[in-house]
């Protein structure tokens, strides 16, 4: 006790507990020969060939045969999906409408439209209405995120299965119009 108020505690620790591999240095030194190591020159096509066959071992990430699929991680990836595909279809269209103004009017899309058969025009419809829907609504979630709400994992998951009914719903309310 007395040797921690003068200052002595951490160099009297250091001492009693230091290695004694670390005080015998030299000694070891004399004792353990060194092991030679042999290294062998390839020509760049070899090493590449190493390296594939290396990687061809690995597993995918996240390993799909050892996690159980989560609502959480699956919503992601469709989110991401939907939004890529949105993005597609809106910068498409855009394009072709510049391209030919006269072609992609609103006149000849409503007249092409219109000369379809009911369960066309229906599939049309949920086509754009299933991704739209769901991207909305779990935009709307990660929001609520972003707010330091539905954090918990039953709060998660919660609301994952919230966006999934009111994307049914309203992918539904679409539709019919």
């Amino acid at each position: 006790m007395m040797s921690a108020r003068v200052g002595l505690g951490s160099a009297t620790r250091r001492v009693a507990f230091a290695p004694v591999i670390g005080r015998n240095q030299i000694a070891l030194r004399i004792v353990i020969p060194k092991r030679g190591v042999q290294i062998q020159s390839l020509p760049p096509s070899a090493s590449q060939e190493i390296l594939n066959a290396q990687r061809l071992k690995r597993p995918s990430s996240p390993h799909f045969t050892i996690y159980q699929p989560q609502l959480t991680w699956l919503s992601s990836i469709a989110n991401r999906a939907t939004g890529g595909a949105l993005s597609a279809l809106l910068y498409g269209f855009s394009l072709a409408y510049l391209v030919a103004p006269g072609t992609f009017d609103s006149a000849h899309v409503i007249e092409f439209v219109a000369g379809l058969p009911d369960y066309v025009k229906y599939t049309g419809k949920v086509i754009l209405a299933a991704p739209f829907t769901f991207h909305f609504w779990n935009g709307l979630r990660h929001l609520s995120w972003d707010m330091g709400k539905f954090l918990t994992l039953k709060g998660a998951y919660r609301a994952g299965y919230a966006v999934l009914g009111a994307t049914a719903v309203s992918t539904v309310a679409l539709v019919l119009m």
